[in-house]
């Protein structure tokens, strides 16, 4: 393992620059794409021999089962843990496929995306009985189609001229609509569970998650902007406001609550399951839309994180009323911390939690679902894991803020890891017990919409190149449009997101780099407020590196003035020298 960056000093950093330059450079340039591009081909066989299956065995129904290679109709049991309630004529929603149409498109296949939109367009539709939970829909069909009808719709030359009338959007519109029923509460915030075709039904459980009724804002509030009805964004937004208002003195949210009543189910809460993709959303949504509102709250809610929580390079839970530790464990799902950290430019923490992660999984050569940091054991029951992209989205963002190679050969493991345990001939099988690797019949959408897509990408970046993208939680893809953003205060809302001017240099400046620190709205430079920089994808220079101090600006949690490594990268670990 590579030592930290934040061990090394200046001269020895500078001895190290100087010996690795010129031909030697050239050469491991040379190896490390060579490299990458071997691993991005790895990748697309992955890609498409659970693609492949997929069609051959389960399409047009949800989710395969590669062991057995049937199907299975899963979208009316994706969080239904007791599998109740199920529909007795469902026969799928070709979820799979939905959740297939971006990654198609990040590996240039235009040829199948257009096949897929317009089988799609004809033949899906969600007049269907079937109860279905609103988060699970919510992120990976309506978040799909939208994320499917932005690339169908952005260049001419993925879908036939003509062929291609927006049907996609209005299946996206039609199942929107069919979604408001739920937030039909006197709190405003959502049932967890509705029927498509019948709305929520009678004695409906009333329980759901901070991240079921937190997460909604990215999908509803694009489908708001995309058609011009703002009941979808409203109808988040309010959900999500109401749900803000019931934290903690201490900025923290428990995991789970009553949409009826307002009050709390569960007060232990964490950055793991049932809360995780609150704070993504939170960060995200002001990337994608702009208000100052998200900001605020997601400020806030982090600090909490980092004080309440945080232990080292580990996150525990505590209770929202006390902040005291209440379960010290790992869960899987946690993995996606580090790459949302990389959004707000809090490196070095991003870089401690992900080595840990990983430590994890070369110690069982896949990430297990739950593991007891102070027992130091498997939790008994939730030994699995299931194709989960957690680790491999954390990895491509670092590595997008770094540059740095180990982040590669990181990439290369899991790689290497999913194809020695988990691939059989019919698919990637979820991996039942991590002790023995026993295979589940089970390959989850989330693998092709996820796992494989930020594995690739993390080799081969080039469908970043020209836009900036906000993912959602789900891994479709949204772009950052200004036309999308509320009117930002004069200071920082410029016309794009990955480059500023001022009256005497062009600043380089990452796509997160016009949101003013709140805590330094007093400070000044030049005459100017400091900004706030992530240095993340994609920086206005190629090769995304920074050239001088100013580059860099202000860290946003610390509020520290970030510098420019001898080596070009932006940070703060110059401070811990």
């Amino acid at each position: 393992m590579p030592t930290p960056k934040s061990k090394i000093g200046f001269g020895a950093l500078a001895l190290l620059l100087l010996f690795i330059s010129t031909p030697a450079m050239s050469k491991i340039s040379y190896r490390e794409s060579a490299k990458k591009k071997y691993l991005s081909e790895k990748v697309r066989e992955m890609f498409y021999h659970a693609y492949d299956n997929y069609i051959a065995h389960a399409f047009p129904h949800d989710e395969l089962k590669p062991l057995t290679k049937t199907y299975t109709d899963s979208l009316s049991e994706l969080g239904n843990l007791k599998l109740e309630h199920l529909p007795q004529n469902y026969n799928g929603s070709a979820l799979t496929l939905i959740e297939s149409l971006s990654s198609l498109v990040v590996m240039g296949n235009n040829t199948e995306f257009e096949r897929a939109v317009l089988w799609l367009s004809e033949n899906l539709t969600f007049d269907v009985d079937a109860r279905i939970n609103l988060f699970e829909c919510n992120i990976r069909a309506l978040g799909g189609l939208l994320s499917a009808h932005i690339l169908a719709t952005d260049s001419t030359n993925r879908l036939v001229l003509g062929m291609y009338k927006n049907q996609l959007l209005s299946l996206a519109e039609d199942l929107g609509r069919r979604f408001l029923c739920a937030f039909d509460t006197p709190t405003g915030l959502p049932y967890a569970w509705i029927n498509l075709k019948y709305g929520v039904m009678e004695n409906e459980t009333t329980e759901t998650s901070t991240s079921g009724c937190g997460s909604l804002i990215l999908e509803m509030g694009a489908l708001s902007r995309l058609t011009g009805d703002p009941r979808f964004e409203a109808a988040s937004l309010r959900a999500l406001r109401k749900l803000w208002s019931m934290r903690s003195s201490l900025d923290l949210l428990g995991t789970t609550l009553d949409v009826v009543t307002g009050q709390w189910i569960e007060y232990s809460s964490g950055i793991g399951a049932g809360v995780d993709s609150f704070y993504e959303y939170l960060m995200k949504a002001h990337v994608l839309f702009g208000s100052d509102e998200f900001w605020d709250m997601f400020h806030s809610a982090y600090l909490a994180v980092q004080k309440y929580f945080r232990h080292g390079p580990w996150y525990h839970e505590a209770d929202m009323r006390t902040g005291k530790a209440t379960y010290w464990q790992l869960t899987s799902l946690q993995a996606f911390w580090p790459g949302l950290q990389i959004l707000v430019g809090d490196i070095e923490a991003a870089n401690s939690s992900h080595r840990e992660f990983f430590h994890v999984w070369e110690r069982f050569g896949v990430l297990p679902e739950r593991y007891l940091l102070d027992r130091e054991m498997l939790h008994p029951t939730e030994k699995y894991y299931p194709l989960r992209p957690e680790l491999a989205e954390s990895t491509l963002y670092l590595y997008q803020a770094t540059k740095d190679p180990w982040y590669i050969e990181v990439g290369e493991s899991i790689v290497k890891s999913l194809n020695t345990y988990t691939k059989v001939e019919g698919g990637f099988a979820s991996v039942k017990d991590v002790t023995t690797m026993q295979l589940e019949d089970h390959q989850h959408s989330f693998f092709l919409a996820e796992t494989c897509k930020y594995l690739y990408l993390l080799f081969n970046d080039s469908f970043l190149a020209n836009q900036n993208y906000i993912f959602t939680t789900e891994g479709h893809p949204f772009p950052v449009r200004s036309a999308w953003h509320e009117k930002l205060p004069e200071t920082y809302a410029l016309n794009n997101w990955t480059s500023a001017k001022d009256e005497n240099q062009v600043i380089r400046a990452s796509a997160m780099s016009l949101q003013v620190c709140p805590d330094t709205l007093t400070l000044r430079r030049n005459g100017s407020p400091s900004v706030g920089s992530a240095c993340h994808v994609l920086d206005a220079r190629a090769d995304h590196r920074c050239l001088v101090d100013e580059d860099c600006g202000i860290e946003l949690t610390t509020c520290r003035k970030r510098t420019c490594s001898l080596a070009g990268y932006c940070g703060l670990w110059l401070f811990f020298l």
